[in-house]
């Protein structure tokens, strides 16, 4: 039986193309139902399968393409490689 959940958490990036690689980091992703950054709050609402995928993993997919999380970091290269208007301030 599926255990949908869920969650809301920060995810930092600046414009409309964040919004595009962001939510299509999970577009595809198995599991995942709903996935809507909102650009303004900086926001991102996940509905999931608990059964299927984590939020640890969810939120480590959105940094493999270049975007913190409230608890996962982007790897530096990732990071570098998006395009100027997608580099965001990044937190400490």
């Amino acid at each position: 039986m599926d255990k949908i959940e869920t969650e809301t958490f920060k995810v930092y990036g600046n414009c409309g193309m964040c919004k595009r690689t962001i939510e299509g980091a999970l577009k595809e992703e198995a599991g995942v139902s709903e996935a809507i950054w909102d650009m303004e709050s900086g926001e991102m609402k996940v509905s999931f399968d608990s059964d299927n995928i984590t939020i640890d993993d969810i939120k480590q997919r959105i940094a493999d393409v270049g975007y913190d999380t409230d608890s996962h970091r982007a790897k530096l290269d990732v990071y570098s490689a998006l395009p100027g208007c997608c580099q965001y301030d990044r937190p400490e």
